[in-house]
């Protein structure tokens, strides 16, 4: 068993493998208890710990819930016997448990070990081993706040004094270089850290970067005038002061030594290669054996035409001449037999692509398939501008002395502006590069090919065909013999490939996030992405991960070297300009997909460019059929069309990804939208949402009507039950509040409210996710539709998150308003809901009085209105206000009368809650026995339905009680 808190707060079974902790909180409470191993932590503490200057009333209740599961995973995953144990001690709490099980124990003390140590070799072992511990910044997964804050400050600061400690170590050694690559990386996270910066230039100095090294203080020196307002201090004034002594001489590098001139007590290091002879794997590249040039920094793009760099080699011999054309005087009349003719080896590879990075599984895949089958026919599919062309080539040049018979290369023009090369005009390239004259070409393609096979039959060669558009252009030009290996990239599945010559898909998606930055540091240089790391990263994301995308970004930055990548990446945020920007001249994402949707079948076309006013990343079958105005099953074929051409990726069952450039470009197709499909599919979302509310909310009314005029369109999915709604909602978050936007645009506000406030099952359980702003933009749109009833609804709705969050003067000011507006519109449930949330902002606040009055209001209309779930939902608030008030009869009363109305098919959540107050009034009124049973039932509902809060409410409770 092990606790980890430097980086996510994780407690690591026996097995090796992370428990599963539970909400930030309790990760956060196990890190206060972590943070003082074996010590007495007290409630107050740990109250303020996690709730900072606003606990909430049951603040104490929760507190004891967390440590009861804190407990329960301790003993199932055997903390006994490890020595650990979560212990009661008065007012506080003490995790007892051997030292040497905290990670940040381990680290302090190899940290202390190291500064003993007076040899720098050993110290550099120990702090390595050290610094191995952390995997991120310290106490991450908890809530903030100013203690938890503060103790992971700490943390960090002594993780920074063993990184500068370690760098010290190496340039005892001499390592100047490990050093500064080492300190380098922490100033660029800590820039005014003037310690650390100090250190990387005398560093960078004494490994021969001087020019570096000024460099840094210049920038430090700027940074600390318009950030502090102050100078250098003396640590980095000294360090730069020494450097323009030369006190710190760049060291040229030495001269072999002869090995006799060595003296043996000496100990020599091996010389680091240049990065550039390195793969990207850590191991070292095969030497391409090409000139650099001009221009070979850049690759084709993925559906352009890859020029090969010397278009085809030039045969070894078409017409040998015999070296010794006459015999030797006196040799005799018998001339010399002409020399056996050597094989062409051609070379048709476009040079190496420039800036590549990453791709470490997607080549290992490729040496993997073909070192177990030298004869492998594989295939690089995906998406225009993912990067299968650079891919193609990197592992190509990569692989180079595999193939010791030569490298063929066509790009076939599957996908392209000019047409598809034809089968016999690229075997007679083929045949030309590996030697055959072209006076004796063979006529026919059938000829050509049987050629073809038959020069490259026992010969240990690589064919790349780039841009395939089908497998009919690819199986003809499949080599001969068992030693011929062909790599074929395409945007299609070649799926008919797979079935007739075995083909095995390598399949190339985005780049991830790191990558991609690396690549953008790769084309743009590493200081520039340094410099400002936040927005080359919110670039990379802009970019969806394309590289070609994140290419033409990079050019557009470097014809601008004054805008820096923040106000680029701004610029790149506005839909409405994205795929501009992202164009150069006739290269970029907009042309690359242009030709992709150009070869679509018709039925595929129709449906890709009625996905523009789609607004999410993912579209099911569903939605999709309601954007095209068609039946699923005709939606189902067009959208595996799209799949096929990598325009959507099929993400499960009936369910794709839209990538942002992708849907930006289809929307570009038809900029002002089809009005009625806009209808469409805003009024498919609406049916969908009433049919999450009623699975996430099973006995619960709906909130409001559907519109006048409501289109109806595709049939809705249906939800297995709460959780699955609950998934949902939080899933199409993003695409729902991109629908209220496209509804506002055109003018469609009695939809755009509607779309919010069918969100409302997602809101009240994730109370404090940010929802003020889109509620805001609702109620506007309640107020431009004239309707007071949408007003009121979303009034209380808003006023009730405003509360929640601990704005009750804004809570207030909406909430008291939301009563009139219901009883002008008519609508006595809504009236109903809006006293109950005014009353629970106004006790909140530490009135008594009027919030008992509104809830009984609130009760009397939501009976004449006949909702259930709302006279249930008053009777659980009036339960908890008597609790309050010192009423636990009258409260449990009313707990008594909502559990009646709260029986299944009523969510489990307020059943939880019901039960929870009711034992709390039981055990108020000295019903001690009845109490534990209601609490423990309450427990074990919350638990069956992974209602988290519910069960630790319910255990706490609980815990209260055994404790009196």
């Amino acid at each position: 068993m092990e606790f980890r808190v430097l980086g996510t707060v994780t407690l690591v079974a026996e097995c090796g493998r992370p428990v599963q902790l539970g909400p930030a909180k309790r990760r956060s409470l196990l890190a206060m208890l972590l943070l003082r191993p074996n010590a007495a932590v007290g409630v107050d503490r740990l109250t303020r710990a996690l709730w900072d200057e606003d606990p909430p009333r049951h603040s104490r209740t929760v507190l004891q819930g967390h440590v009861s599961r804190l407990r329960a995973l301790f003993a199932e995953h055997g903390a006994p016997a490890h020595g650990v144990e979560l212990l009661t001690q008065g007012p506080a709490y003490a995790l007892r448990l051997p030292e040497s099980l905290v990670d940040a124990h381990r680290f302090e003390r190899l940290h202390r070990l190291a500064r003993e140590q007076r040899e720098p070799a050993r110290a550099v072992r120990l702090l390595r081993e050290a610094l191995a511990l952390w995997e991120g910044p310290a106490l991450g997964g908890t809530v903030g706040g100013p203690l938890l804050e503060a103790a992971a400050h700490g943390l960090d600061e002594m993780r920074l004094t063993a990184v500068e400690e370690l760098a010290g170590a190496h340039a005892l050694l001499g390592e100047h270089s490990a050093a500064a690559a080492m300190l380098r990386a922490e100033a660029v996270l800590h820039p005014l850290r003037e310690p650390l910066v100090a250190a990387l230039m005398l560093a960078l100095g004494r490994s021969g970067r001087q020019s570096d090294a000024l460099d840094w203080y210049h920038r430090t020196r700027e940074l600390l005038a318009d950030q502090l307002g102050v100078d250098p201090g003396a640590v980095l004034s000294d360090a730069y002061t020494t450097l323009l002594r030369a006190d710190a001489p760049a060291r040229a590098v030495p001269a072999p030594v002869p090995a006799a001139a060595v003296p043996t007590a000496a100990v020599r290091l091996p010389a680091t290669p240049s990065p550039a002879a390195w793969g990207p794997d850590g191991e070292p590249g095969e030497p391409d054996g090409e000139p650099a040039g001009p221009g070979s920094g850049s690759a084709a793009p993925d559906g352009g035409s890859a020029e090969p760099d010397g278009g085809s080699a030039e045969p070894d011999g078409g017409s040998a001449e015999p070296d010794g054309g006459s015999a030797a005087p006196g040799a005799g009349s018998a001339e010399p037999a002409p020399p056996a003719r050597t094989p062409a080896v051609p070379q048709l590879l476009p040079r190496r692509p420039g800036g590549f990075t990453g791709r470490t599984a997607e080549l290992t895949a490729l040496d993997r398939a073909t070192a177990a089958h030298p004869d492998a026919v594989v295939m690089l599919t995906g998406s225009a501008g993912v990067g299968k062309t650079a891919l193609a080539l990197h592992w190509a040049h990569r692989r180079r002395a595999d193939f010791p018979d030569g490298r063929l290369f066509a790009d076939l023009h599957g996908y392209s502006p000019v047409p598809a090369r034809d089968t016999t005009s690229v075997l007679r390239e083929f045949l030309l590069a590996l030697g055959v004259p072209a006076e004796r070409m063979p006529d026919t393609a059938q000829a050509l090919g049987a050629r073809y096979r038959e020069l490259t039959c026992g010969r240990r060669m690589l064919v790349v065909l780039d841009n395939a558009r089908d497998s009919a252009q690819v199986r003809p030009l499949l080599p001969g013999g068992e030693g011929c290996a062909t790599l074929v990239t395409s945007r299609s599945r070649l799926g008919e490939l797979v079935v007739s010559d075995a083909a095995r898909p390598v399949p190339v998606r985005e780049l991830p996030a790191a990558q991609s930055t690396e690549l953008l540091a790769a084309v743009l240089g590493p200081d520039l992405v340094a410099a400002e790391p936040e927005a080359a990263a919110r670039l990379a994301g802009l970019c969806d991960g394309l590289p070609l995308a994140l290419r033409v970004a990079a050019a557009r930055l470097a014809t601008r070297p004054h805008q820096g990548l923040a106000a680029f990446a701004g610029e790149l945020a506005d839909e409405h300009s994205r795929l501009d920007l992202l164009n150069v001249g006739n290269t970029g994402v907009a042309a690359a997909l242009g030709l992709t949707v150009q070869h679509l079948p018709e039925p595929a076309r129709r449906m890709f460019h009625h996905l523009g006013p789609h607004t999410g990343a993912t579209l099911d079958l569903r939605t999709a059929a309601a954007l095209a105005g068609c039946l699923p099953s005709q939606a189902a074929a067009a959208l595996d069309q799209l799949a096929a051409a990598q325009l959507v990726v099929e993400a499960g069952p009936q369910s794709y990804v839209l990538h942002d450039l992708v849907r930006l470009y289809a929307r570009s197709l038809s900029p002002g939208y089809d009005p009625e499909a806009l209808l469409r599919l805003l009024d498919h979302w609406l049916r969908t949402l009433l049919a999450a509310c009623a699975a996430a909310e099973p006995g619960s009314e709906p909130c409001c009507a559907l519109p006048a005029g409501v289109r109806r369109a595709a049939p809705v999915r249906p939800f297995a039950g709460r959780a699955d709604a609950l998934a949902w909602f939080a899933a199409e978050r993003d695409a729902l509040r991109g629908a209220v936007e496209s509804a506002v645009a055109a003018g469609l506000h009695d939809r755009a409210w509607r779309l919010v406030l069918l969100q409302w099952p997602l809101i009240v359980w994730q109370v404090r996710d940010g929802w003020v702003p889109l509620l805001e933009r609702a109620l506007v749109c309640a107020e431009a539709d004239g309707d007071p009833g949408a007003q009121s609804r979303t009034r209380a709705l808003l006023g009730w998150v405003l509360s929640e969050e601990g704005r009750p003067q804004e809570a207030l000011a909406q909430l008291e308003r939301a009563p009139g507006l219901a009883a002008l519109a008519g609508d006595t449930a809504g009236e109903a809901i809006a006293r109950i949330n005014l009353a629970v902002a106004l006790t909140r606040t530490g009135e008594r009085a009027r919030p008992g009055e509104l809830l009984s209001s609130a009760l009397r209309l939501a009976e004449r209105a006949g909702r259930t779930d709302t006279v249930a939902l008053a009777h659980q608030h009036l339960t908890e206000h008597l609790l309050t008030v010192g009423a636990p009869e009258a409260a449990a009363d009313h707990a008594v009368r909502g559990l009646a109305l709260a029986a299944p098919p009523a969510a489990a959540p307020r059943r939880v809650v019901l039960r929870t107050l009711y034992g709390e009034a039981l055990a108020a009124t000295g019903r001690r026995v009845e109490a534990v049973r209601q609490l423990g039932d309450a427990a074990r509902e919350a638990r069956a339905h992974a209602y988290e809060e519910g069960e630790s409410a319910a255990r706490a409770a609980l815990e209260a009680l055994a404790e009196r």
